[in-house]
């Protein structure tokens, strides 16, 4: 007899709850955002509470290294603020109202003499910026200010100013013991699995956040460094604007020596291949040398895998979307490759286990 047996039931209500799970998580990505955010601020503020909370004896030690700790990083957002943020936002204002300028800078250095065989692509730049300079200016300004109004907008939004801090707070003060209860649901055999995956977890997002965080701050630092004794124009803004875009996976540097190489040339700058030269060479070392030595073989994901996580991340939820691909696959392969392994466990015990008999 021919029928719906529960096997196919099961697996039918199994799709149906994996499909239900991702329409509810595609309409509250923006609150998930926000507690995503926040759990990786606590990842990132982590090793700094242990350490301050061990210079206390005092029964409520660690509220009080969190107290301590959050008010010296607000001291450091304000400091960094104060430092950087005026420059960059003159900066980008003055690229925004010199940009005919630089405009009528490059096409009459276009027009200029020059060897025969690079005249047929300065004909080419010129054609195009004669008949295009107002779209030029029109995709490149708002590009740049773009990229430093989001970031801002998303610092002076009262959402993340106040509400990730506040979580992130909660986690960092009563995260195992929510870890502890959420475990204490289930059974003993999957309770070690979960376990094993929750350690696993902690360490890849820890490592994950704070490598992302020092490498962003590590191209803000030699990006400014090297435009300023090359003379670059707008260096502080486009140092920072390359340090954010380090968020991005894979789109974000290479949008980022877009920019750069774009502005440079409409400001006229002599040197594009000097940039150029910096621009490869900086990737080479941070993605052989710095990047390897932050993030170990745990977060690694093949090249491919980031590209489509960026992509369906950025349809998904945009640029957020994008930032948090990587930390979300490297996740997922890590949930999948425990219970791999607990699977093979149980199957190989089950396979070694005597048979009974009467």
């Amino acid at each position: 007899m021919s029928g719906f047996d529960s096997r196919t039931a099961k697996a039918v209500w199994t799709i149906f709850l994996f499909a239900l799970g991702l329409v509810v998580i595609y309409y509250i990505r923006t609150v998930l955002l926000v507690f995503v955010l926040a759990i990786l601020l606590a990842y990132l503020l982590a090793p700094v509470v242990d350490l301050v909370s061990g210079w206390f004896r005092l029964r409520a030690r660690r509220v009080w290294a969190l107290a301590i700790v959050y008010t010296a990083f607000v001291g450091v957002l304000v400091l960094a603020g104060a430092l950087v943020g005026d420059r960059v936002a003159q900066e980008a204002s003055n690229l925004a109202q010199g940009f005919p300028k630089l405009e009528q800078t490059l096409e009459q250095r276009l027009s200029e003499p020059g060897p025969a065989w690079i005249q047929p692509v300065k004909n080419y730049l010129l054609t195009q910026i004669r008949e295009h300079g107002q779209s030029f200016s029109g995709v490149l300004v708002p590009v740049v200010q773009k990229a430093v109004s989001h970031a801002f907008s998303l610092l002076s939004s009262i959402l993340f100013v106040v509400l990730i801090p506040i979580l992130s707070f909660f986690f960092l003060k009563d995260g195992k013991e929510m870890l502890e209860s959420a475990l204490g649901l289930l059974s003993e055999e999957r309770r070690e699995v979960w376990l094993d995956i929750s350690a696993d977890v902690h360490n890849l997002l820890g490592q994950f956040i704070r490598a992302l965080v020092i490498l962003s701050i590590a191209t803000f630092v030699f990006y400014a460094a090297f435009f300023a004794v090359a003379r670059m124009p707008y260096a502080v803004l486009l140092a920072t604007i390359a340090g954010a875009l380090e968020f991005i996976p894979v789109f974000g540097p290479l949008s980022a020596a877009v920019i750069i190489v774009t502005v440079a040339i409409f400001a006229g700058y002599p040197h594009i291949l000097a940039i150029l030269i910096f621009l490869g060479a900086y990737r080479v070392f941070q993605d052989y040398i710095l990047s390897p030595h932050l993030m170990s073989s745990g977060v690694a994901l093949h090249p491919i895998v980031v590209i489509f996580g960026a992509l369906a991340g950025e349809a998904l939820a945009g640029v957020p979307g994008m930032f948090l691909s990587v930390p979300v696959l490297a996740t997922l392969r890590v949930v999948f490759v425990r219970i791999r392994k607990s699977s093979r466990k149980a199957l190989l015990e089950h396979t070694n286990r005597p048979a009974g008999g009467v």
